[in-house]
């Protein structure tokens, strides 16, 4: 559970950086910086937030729960006659402000339009980033969340082996491990469960479709949880139906020890671009770089992909509490892909895995 002192904390930071980048004010639009900030869990809500005052825009559905969720914060409450924008256009003018700030990244260029011309006095500038980086150290209430649906993941794809026949699909196959999470205290899935038997493993982002579950001796599995408070997991384990080849046992040596290597560099003050040039570089030695075409991992929390990149282009240092994957993987058209995932705490002295999944080639093995 997140304790409600942590919100006007974030709010605070937020602050500083208006004041610091000199804007009398900010429209946050973007809903899960909106959840971020304050804890609203509805849609359709923006939060207008300046060195001396916080006010939502929202409408009539959401009186009650704005009230129940963040009481501190005043809300105004549009008419159904009313649009969202012409709405934030009379709050803004009310607060007299000469320029307001806005997610350029949350806004589509229509929005961005009818807002500038609604402003007919105040400067409305783009801004980027400004929340996000606030989201990238996690605070101990995230962390424990973030645990929670570790868990809950994990629980699902117990429940995933334990369910698993051989006339299911892929499909069917991802209806399990939902379920399952779902069992086990999960709102949901944290994004569309990746379920990919053989050759479709060689889709990193596949989608599961009618393709048995027996039709080929490996299953890839992608899948996480998303617990009540919006937080989230995100795992990814090989399952072996049939006979272990030689070329799934080498290319799966591969795949785990560069991810090994990885997660040993991992702690405070690493570069993450070196984090995925460990990695890249082991499963380069192996003769198979080019089968690695992907990042090695993301920053996670509230959302799946967060701000920070594990990837040859990522200008990120880690800091304790930033939490990421670390997913290597190799992948062949034809015969499929091979990839381990695990969630990893950065912390003071290193770092901790979180997930706790075994990734012996032995305990991938079920038999139907």
């Amino acid at each position: 559970m997140i304790s409600p002192n942590r919100y006007p904390v974030r709010r605070d930071k937020l602050k500083r950086l208006i004041k610091k980048k000199k804007l009398p004010a900010v429209l946050i639009c973007d809903e899960t910086n909106v959840r971020y900030l304050t804890g609203f869990t509805g849609d359709s809500t923006w939060l207008l937030i300046g060195p001396g005052f916080e006010r939502f825009i929202s409408d009539g559905r959401y009186t009650t729960q704005l009230a129940q969720e963040c009481s501190e914060i005043d809300a105004t409450i549009r008419p159904v006659s009313q649009t969202l924008i012409e709405a934030t256009a009379k709050v803004v003018a009310k607060h007299e402000v000469s320029a307001v700030g806005f997610e350029a990244a949350a806004l589509s260029f229509a929005e961005a339009s009818q807002l500038k011309t609604a402003l007919e006095k105040q400067d409305f500038v783009p801004v980027n980033g400004l929340v996000e980086p606030l989201r990238e150290v996690k605070d101990a209430d995230e962390i424990a969340e973030i645990r929670l649906a570790i868990r809950a993941a994990e629980k699902g794809f117990a429940y995933l082996k334990a369910s698993l026949k051989p006339d299911m699909t892929e499909l069917e196959a991802s209806f399990a491990v939902e379920t399952g999470m779902r069992r086990f205290g999960a709102l949901g899935a944290s994004f569309d469960t990746i379920i990919a038997v053989g050759p479709n493993a060689a889709l990193p982002h596949a989608r599961p479709g009618g393709m048995l579950c027996s039709d080929d001796p490996f299953i890839l599995v992608d899948w996480g949880a998303k617990m009540g408070t919006g937080y989230v997991s995100d795992l990814t384990r090989m399952i072996i139906t049939g006979s272990i080849s030689s070329k799934f046992q080498r290319m799966y040596d591969i795949v785990k020890t560069a991810q090994e290597k990885a997660i040993e560099a991992i702690g405070p003050g690493v570069e993450a671009r070196d984090v995925d040039r460990i990695a890249r570089g082991s499963i380069e030695q192996a003769g198979v770089g080019p089968k690695f075409n992907h990042g090695l991992g993301h920053g996670f929390g509230l959302q799946v992909h967060e701000s920070i990149r594990v990837s040859p282009q990522s200008n990120h240092q880690l800091k304790p509490g930033m939490v990421l994957t670390v997913e290597p993987g190799v992948y062949f058209p034809g015969w499929g892909g091979i990839r381990i995932e695990d969630d990893v705490l950065v912390t003071k002295d290193g770092c901790e895995v979180l997930s706790s999944i075994s990734k012996e080639l032995e305990s991938s093995v079920l038999s139907f």
